[in-house]
């Protein structure tokens, strides 16, 4: 049996001293080309967990575990070496830096895994835009780019790596209803190339064309721990 991407065991954030609990106990368990959500309203913990998915936040107690190797406990150095080799996001605004054209963009994100500049990493740049359907914008720069097309460079960023985890925040907040569809047709195909997904929502209709529906209320899981 083959380790789960993502693993959390009994995971509990407090803030303020431990007056605030963001999250208490919580368990997940995710496996290699998973598509899950995570729903939940306002102040329920989403970007709490989130951020420590992502290795933006550690946890007080409890265990997390990516692709089988203990990621909670490992020194600032190291898990920016793992966010930018194992991990891609994708946010609600795309990021993307203005003054580089959609090829550097997601050249970017190669780079911060370690992959160092030359015709291998552009190549690589340039196939994934063309994935997504930009191989016309290649050498745009975001401020001409649509909305739709700046978070598929954002998408394509986050794919450059082949991560082991795709973390989506509300990746089609910004977007109209058509273009938020055509972003997330693309976000659902991510599995079938190995990584798992993980989307954060407040939307059902989009909840549900995941495979697994995982819920916080108040910082506790409701449903969908997954195993």
């Amino acid at each position: 049996m083959t380790e789960p991407v993502v693993e959390l065991r009994g995971v509990s954030r407090v803030f303020d001293h431990g007056r605030v609990a963001a999250l208490t106990d919580v368990d997940l368990l995710v496996s290699e080309g998973e598509f899950v959500a995570i729903t939940g309203r306002s102040g329920s913990g989403k970007t709490t967990l989130l951020n420590i998915l992502g290795l933006l936040d550690r946890p007080t107690s409890g265990t997390y575990r990516l692709d089988g190797a203990s990621a909670g406990d490992l020194s600032e150095r190291r898990r920016s070496e793992i966010r930018g080799r194992k991990i891609g996001f994708v946010f609600q605004d795309s990021f993307l830096i203005p003054g580089r054209t959609a090829v550097e963009n997601v050249e970017l994100g190669l780079q911060l895994a370690g992959i160092r500049r030359g015709a291998r990493r552009t190549e690589r740049a340039r196939d994934i835009l063309a994935a997504v359907g930009l191989s016309h914008r290649l050498r745009s720069r975001p401020p001409t780019l649509s909305g739709g097309e700046r978070q598929r460079v954002a998408l394509a960023r986050a794919l450059a790596t082949r991560p082991s985890l795709v973390l989506c925040d509300e990746p089609t907040g910004n977007l109209d209803v058509e273009t938020g569809e055509q972003v997330m047709r693309l976000i659902e195909e991510v599995p079938g190339d190995g990584s798992s997904v993980i989307l954060v929502t407040h939307d059902p209709d989009l909840a549900r064309r995941a495979d697994r529906n995982f819920i916080l209320r108040d910082g506790i899981q409701v449903d969908g721990a997954g195993g």
